[in-house]
């Protein structure tokens, strides 16, 4: 067993075991979470410094088999560690006071070492125990507060959605095991990054399951409707949700992807739908009020973009987008109060409209820009992608200026030149390392590259009518329409408590008794 193993099983184990003791422990002190953060710290920086070496601690055994480490596996649980400090450091004095703090931490370190489990998976049935895991921690983290109403509902959609994700995920490992006649992922995965490997139908139907897990767990429209009412769980939680968990359906993408390029219907099945999301849940955000509904419904934007990108093939993009995507939410969540003061600033500005020039300079001046760096970095792969950066670049330079708020046109290109200096710094050094063995782009220009650049474009398109034209009487209906999220979630309600009806909590059976105009209906 690698010292790098070693060290990812003690971190596994230090999480669970910490939960065991949080879940017994009269109180949780701060020098108990110094020591753990410590600790954890110092096992990670262990592992990573211990890649490669070997031990002749349980060399030929069967868990050394059942685990493994990889680089990819190494950078999430450096992810993991990352965030199990921040968070529990953040919930010191945020969850101070609350009558129910040693569940609370039970089931945060519970969720951590479950996550831990499946990012060094081997075995499928231990990932698909993990997994389950996972989602049966965080449900009790989602109901913390059982009194609310809507916590209630949205744990309680999340909680079915979850069960026939884990019923899509068995029926996986199931197919792929009937194809191959084994459990073990390295082996799996072996045989379809070999020269035109062999595509049963156990390998097909497995791959669209895959796709339809990835879909449940990343809040893609129209099962997405519980992300934004989990938001009524604590701050800390909301954080670990949208900065954590929600991006497992992209790391079970990048890790199946030689699985899942290989089925057409599969890639078709994951870029539709994450590509849809992407578009309607960006512009339904720009319709919300309530900071963190608008967080939540940008997670899902984000989670339908990096799943377009593993459609693509661009999985050191995807990879770069989770651990990006990580740090912002982690960041915007625990942040949240002052994120109400910024955005009430830039809600009482007064708004400028860019003239046809500035779009125009704008327009060149990022075209420029990206296509210089498409030309040294990203040659031969999906142009939808790049479009989709100039666009956004264009955005940013264009609109450089309001009433609060002013940057000169120098400290903006400056910006846009670093950053995309540092995205393809990032973007190969991920290529030419984690992805060194994978080689599944999208060609330029292919059907799934122009469809994907369609649904930027629109995108670009509609943002600037609902933020440039709204006075025109065909984007105050678009608008009313998008603030009703499409209707969707109302019919995947429905649908839900049809099928399985919810016990609402006490609090709402006395709202509905006294006729009261409010309830259930509130902003998602």
């Amino acid at each position: 067993m690698s010292i790098s193993l070693m060290m990812m099983l003690a971190i596994t184990l230090s999480f669970a075991l910490s939960a065991w003791y949080c879940g017994r422990a009269s109180r949780i002190n701060r020098r108990f979470v110094n020591v753990l953060s410590g600790w954890l710290l110092v096992l990670l920086i262990t592992a990573v410094a211990g890649q490669g070496v070997e031990t002749l601690f349980l060399s030929e055994s069967t868990l050394t088999q059942w685990i493994h480490v990889t680089s990819l596996g190494l950078i999430m649980f450096a992810l993991v560690v990352f965030m199990a400090i921040i968070l529990m450091r953040f919930s010191l004095n945020y969850m101070a006071g609350e009558p129910r703090l040693g569940v609370y931490w039970r089931w945060l370190l519970g969720t951590l070492a479950a996550v831990s489990l499946v990012v060094m998976s081997n075995h499928l049935l231990l990932l698909l125990l993990g997994w389950t895991v996972i989602s049966l921690a965080l449900h009790q983290l989602l109901l913390f507060y059982p009194e609310r109403p809507r916590a209630a509902l949205g744990a309680h959609k999340k909680f079915i959605l979850a069960r026939l994700a884990e019923l899509a995920l068995l029926i996986a490992v199931l197919c792929l095991y009937q194809a191959h006649g084994t459990f073990l992922l390295t082996e799996i995965l072996a045989h379809y990054q070999a020269p035109n490997p062999d595509v049963s139908v156990y390998t097909q139907i497995a791959a669209v399951m895959l796709v339809i897990v990835a879909l449940m767990k990343c809040a893609q429209l129209p099962v997405h409707g519980w992300l934004m009412q989990v938001v009524e769980a604590p701050t800390p939680v909301s954080a670990l949700l949208h900065a954590g968990v929600i991006n497992l359906g992209g790391f079970l993408m990048i890790v199946f992807a030689p699985v899942v390029m290989q089925v057409a219907a599969a890639q078709w099945l994951l870029l539709l739908a994450g590509g849809l999301t992407t578009v309607l849940a960006a512009l339904i955000m720009t319709t919300r009020v309530s900071v963190k509904v608008r967080l939540a419904w940008s997670t899902s934007a984000q989670m339908g973009l990096m799943l377009v990108e593993c459609a693509l093939g661009l999985y050191e993009l995807a990879l770069l987008h989770l651990l990006a995507h990580s740090a912002y939410k982690a960041h915007a969540f625990l942040n949240s109060g002052h994120a109400v003061r910024d955005n009430l600033q830039a809600r009482l500005a007064v708004p400028v409209t860019p003239s046809r020039a500035r779009w125009l300079g704008a327009a060149l001046l990022s075209m420029s820009l990206v296509a210089m760096t498409y030309w040294f970095v990203g040659q031969g792969t999906a142009l939808s992608m790049w479009v989709l950066l100039a666009m956004s670049f264009t955005l940013l330079l264009a609109q450089r200026s309001s009433a609060h708020h002013s940057l000169p046109w120098a400290g903006v290109l400056a910006f846009c030149v670093v950053l995309l200096t540092s995205y393809a710094a990032m973007k190969t050094l991920l290529a030419h390392t984690v992805f060194a063995e994978v080689s599944l782009h999208e060609t330029p220009l292919s059907a799934a590259d122009s469809v994907v650049m369609m649904l930027f474009v629109s995108l670009f398109v509609l943002n600037w009518l609902l933020t440039y034209k709204t006075a025109h009487p065909g984007v105050q209906r678009l608008s009313v329409v998008l603030f009703a999220g499409l209707y969707l979630d109302e019919w995947w309600t429905r649908l839900t408590l049809k099928i399985w009806p919810v016990k609402l909590p006490a609090p709402v059976k006395a709202q509905r008794t006294a006729k009261r105009p409010y309830g259930l209906i509130q902003e998602s």
